[in-house]
């Protein structure tokens, strides 16, 4: 009979709804913003912490702004440093303070491992070496205050990101 659904068929209807929400990609964190602060050349990275956002200086008064994880409180910095590593798809090995928090972590995680916090791409700052900018396999966490004072970007960001900088380029963190 035409016109006539019976349960099941509402039933169907929803979880194919459902299916189809959970199979869309995620809208991606960033956006082209005006930037009116001209002390800070294109090609610059500013991190204002306190508004979890990152800003690549793409033109003078303009910039692309990404939604990060920062770090916990007590785990928060400020000043500049510059990429001096940039790598695909990165092994991690805990640093010292993590592994004391968390010992029951490897001493590797391989790249490309559902495990590995660091995603896609990291973007390695210096001098030293301590933190970087870096994907994640925690999503959710991008917007609050999750890291040991490293910047987490959802996966599609730090991979167009990536694609932006160079060695060298600056990166100032502010509160």
């Amino acid at each position: 009979m035409a016109g006539r659904h019976g349960p099941i068929d509402f039933i169907l209807a929803a979880a194919l709804s459902l299916l189809m929400l959970l199979m869309v990609r995620p809208a991606q964190a960033r956006e082209v913003v005006d930037f009116p602060d001209y002390r800070y050349q294109p090609g610059t990275i500013l991190i204002r912490t306190a508004e979890r956002k990152l800003y690549y200086i793409a033109a003078p008064g303009q910039a692309l702004r990404y939604t990060i994880a920062v770090g916990k409180a007590g785990k928060q910095w400020r000043g500049v440093k510059y990429v001096e590593e940039l790598q695909v798809d990165p092994a991690w090995s805990p640093p010292a303070e993590v592994k004391r928090d968390n010992p029951r972590l490897p001493d590797v995680i391989p790249g490309g491992a559902s495990n590995n916090p660091m995603g896609a791409r990291v973007i390695g700052l210096g001098p030293g070496g301590q933190y970087a900018i870096h994907g994640t396999n925690n999503p959710r966490s991008v917007g609050t205050a999750a890291s040991y004072g490293c910047f987490r970007m959802h996966n599609s960001d730090v991979i167009d990101l990536y694609a932006r900088v160079r060695m060298g380029t600056p990166v100032v963190v502010m509160p």
